[in-house]
């Protein structure tokens, strides 16, 4: 390589940097992103290490007219993943819609959690969970209403394994795809004195389509319902969170299915209850740069009764700390027949059915 072609190649490494970082961001957009490094123990293997967990880039936009828009990517060690990317209109100050990969409104929100972990309902489908459609909602006088309805998941293929969003999977066993989603909630929010209370519920009526092509059992199309009341009471600096949830799949000769995320298929069962407990506690303290900690526990419990099924729980006791553009967490995962903590799946039982737990450090610089 001649002399100007390496000045050229060391002109561009150093500009390109400053030239990327120069794009032009009006009031009207926000674009940020993080980073994260992962620390995790495990009892049950030694393949403790720290390593890279995500690299993540976000935009957003609002105009004065009511239009807005969202986006979010994420780059993971072994696979990069859309988390959402929806557009919409703000009719006025309590009505908007948005279209695209947007969140799905049932349950708590935005988490059924408080731990980088997230609950059980997570590894169920029912709590961060992102699809692809229209979604409704309107805000006023403490109540707040969602109406939606989703074409599919998020990618649009039940074989495709690299998701962030736990969806319905396409395996030989269990070859299901998400063909069409209704979700509706409700939500009332009033404040009694120092507290304040939020009551809802949500319902969920969902599609599947079998893939005969990928099948080596017998089936056909099918449906899944489900149906969930929830309540939070902030008091201080203190937040408690209940919910149940009842969800059942009909599938044909069998009492499981199969989800998948994070490149892995799994089994859950087919039906269950779930029932989540969390408390957390805000803490403003004045420790150098440390100027809060969120200290919480969260519980849940998937109850599966069936031939080849347990249940399956979850326990992640932490603390969320903030310290500047940096948010970390500490968790102590234990888990009892539970994916994620050395589990088969989410309500199966697959002949291990014991407790197992974990620490997670998870240190992230949000920008």
């Amino acid at each position: 390589m001649q002399l100007w072609q390496k000045f050229t190649v060391l002109s561009s490494l150093i500009l390109f940097p400053f030239a990327a970082s120069a794009v032009p961001v009006t009031d009207e957009v926000d674009i940020g992103g993080a980073v994260r490094v992962n620390y995790g123990w495990k009892d049950y293997d030694n393949n403790s290490k720290l390593e890279f967990e995500l690299f993540r880039a976000d935009v957003n936009y609002k105009s004065k007219d009511g239009l807005f828009a969202s986006a979010q990517y994420r780059w993971y060690e072994n696979m990069d993943v859309v988390h959402h990317a929806y557009m919409g209109y703000q009719f006025d100050e309590a009505q908007s819609v948005q279209v695209g990969v947007t969140q799905v409104p049932f349950g708590l929100l935005p988490y059924a959690a408080h731990s980088f972990w997230f609950g059980a309902t997570y590894y169920l489908g029912f709590e961060d969970d992102y699809d692809a459609g229209i979604h409704y909602k309107n805000e006023q006088d403490g109540w707040r209403y969602d109406l939606a309805y989703f074409v599919n998941d998020e990618i649009g293929d039940g074989s495709n394994y690299d998701r962030y969003s736990f969806d319905a999977a396409t395996t030989a066993d269990s070859p299901y795809e998400e063909a069409g989603q209704i979700n509706a909630r409700v939500e009332r929010e009033f404040t009694s004195g120092e507290v304040t209370h939020k009551l809802g519920g949500s319902l969920q009526y969902s599609q599947l389509d079998f893939m005969a092509d990928a099948a080596t059992v017998v089936g056909e199309d099918t449906n899944g319902l489900a149906a969930a009341a929830h309540w939070q009471l902030d008091w201080k600096k203190w937040q408690l969170q209940l919910q149940y949830i009842h969800y059942d799949y009909d599938i044909d000769n069998s009492e499981r299915i199969a989800l998948s995320a994070f490149q892995y298929p799994f089994e859950i069962a087919a039906e269950a209850d779930v029932a989540t407990v969390n408390i957390a506690k805000s803490v403003d303290v004045d420790w150098g740069p440390i100027t809060n900690l969120n200290f919480y526990n969260d519980y849940s419990q998937v109850m599966a009764s069936g031939q080849g099924l347990d249940d399956s729980i979850q326990n992640v006791t932490g603390v969320a700390i903030t310290a500047g553009k940096f948010y970390s967490y500490v968790d102590w995962i234990a888990g009892k027949n539970m994916w994620f903590v050395d589990g088969a799946g989410v309500g199966i039982n697959n002949g291990d059915t014991s407790w197992h737990s974990r620490l997670n450090i998870n240190i992230g610089f949000y920008f």
